[in-house]
C-alpha cells in the first residue's frame, strides 16, 4: 500500500496592517525627527535605514536638511524622502491646487500645502508639500503598502513632523513685523 502525501503551500500575503499612524510623534526617530513606527506602518518595512539630518538654525531659523529612508536589504530602494528647504513658494502651492492637486488640511498656522497620490509606475506613491513663510517641507513616498491609503499616510506623517521642522522663524511675516 502506497501513501501519497500532498502538501499545499499558500502564497497568501499576510494581512495588511491598517493601524493608523500615531497621532503624536514619539521615539525612536530616524534623522532625529521622523518617527520609526510611522515609517514602518507606511512602508511595511521593518528596521529601515535612514540617511540625513536637519539644521533648524540655518537661515535664521528657517531650517534646511533632508532624510532619505531605504529598505535595509537587497537593492536598498528608497522608500521615503523628506526635504526641508528655505524656498517657500505659496504662489506655486496655490497654482498646484488650482491645477488639480488636493489641498492639505491646516497643519501649522500660516502654512499652505498640497498632496498627490499615485504615479506612473507605482500606484502606491504619494507626496505632499507644505509651505510656511520661507520654509518648504516635502514628504514623498515611493512605495506604500498595498491596501493602505498612501495619501492619508503621507498627510499623517506631515502632521507628525511639520510642527517640529517648521519653527517659529518660518511663520509668515505680518505687517507688524
Amino acid at each position: 500500500m502506497a501513501v501519497l502525501l500532498v502538501g499545499c503551500t499558500s502564497t497568501q500575503k499576510p494581512p495588511v496592517d491598517r493601524t493608523p499612524l500615531p497621532a503624536v510623534a514619539a521615539p525612536p526617530y530616524m534623522c532625529d525627527h521622523i518617527p520609526l513606527r510611522a515609517v514602518e506602518l507606511m512602508t511595511g518595512v521593518r528596521q529601515p535605514i535612514a540617511r540625513g539630518d536637519f539644521d533648524l538654525s540655518f537661515g535664521d531659523g528657517v531650517g534646511v536638511g533632508g532624510c532619505a529612508i531605504y529598505q535595509p536589504t537587497g537593492r536598498k530602494k528608497k522608500l521615503i524622502d523628506v526635504d526641508l528647504t528655505p524656498e517657500g513658494g505659496e504662489e506655486w502651492v496655490k497654482a498646484q491646487i488650482k491645477a488639480g492637486d488636493k489641498p492639505l488640511p491646516e497643519i501649522v498656522p500660516g502654512g499652505i500645502g498640497f498632496y498627490t497620490q499615485g504615479g506612473t509606475v507605482e500606484k502606491n506613491q504619494a507626496g505632499a508639500v507644505l509651505v510656511r513663510g520661507e520654509a518648504q517641507l516635502f514628504v514623498g513616498m515611493s512605495k506604500g503598502v498595498e491596501g493602505r491609503d498612501s495619501a492619508a499616510d503621507v498627510i499623517a506623517l506631515m502632521k507628525l513632523i511639520a510642527p517640529k521642522l517648521m519653527t517659529d522663524a518660518t511663520a509668515p511675516r505680518t505687517a507688524k513685523d
